[in-house]
């Protein structure tokens, strides 16, 4: 898969240093080959990570085949009804960005409603300025696209945004935005 970096997101392991999972429930979604999952699982989180692809999976699985995360074909559109309202942490990193249309807004929803009351959602995405044109894909998030998030019942916490650097010069805008259920 040449967009498997095979390593967790930098911004994900800067983020786990301070805050421990402490056995906690955590979803990692669009797992692919489960980095992101294994790094949460070393921070002490319980983890569920789920893809659309059953040939990632069987791969995650392979990988991380000595640890306890959960690893489970499903689809972001079709969730299992006990995931609703059901983890401390949910995990989207690059979803969102890879979806257009009706598809990106259902996903908002689905995202949403995976987070318990009192429980975490931590994006890590590349994001654009309002208004502007993306060519996608990825077509990378907006703060009004973000703002989604608010109507689903999720306050922002905190935002930080920085820079990927990429072969050919090309430097891509992203943000680390947490938010919590009321």
């Amino acid at each position: 898969m040449p967009w498997a970096d095979l390593a967790p997101k930098e911004m994900l392991v800067d983020w786990l240093r301070k805050h421990a999972g402490d056995g906690r429930q955590a979803v990692d979604i669009a797992c692919d080959l489960g980095d992101n999952a294994h790094a949460l699982t070393q921070a002490g989180w319980k983890i569920t990570a789920f893809d659309f692809a059953e040939d990632a999976i069987v791969w995650a699985g392979k990988r991380f085949v000595d640890t306890d995360i959960d690893f489970r074909v499903a689809d972001l559109f079709d969730l299992p009804a006990d995931w609703e309202n059901a983890f401390d942490l949910v995990h989207e990193c690059y979803t969102l960005q890879a979806l257009t249309g009706d598809m990106r807004e259902a996903a908002f929803t689905s995202v949403a409603s995976l987070v318990k009351p009192g429980g975490k959602l931590l994006v890590i995405t590349r994001v654009r300025p309002d208004g502007s044109e993306a060519a996608g894909p990825p077509w990378p998030l907006t703060p009004a696209e973000l703002s989604r998030f608010a109507d689903l019942g999720l306050e922002e916490e905190g935002t930080l945004y920085y820079y990927v650097d990429r072969p050919n010069s090309r430097v891509i805008p992203h943000a680390r935005i947490v938010y919590h259920k009321v």
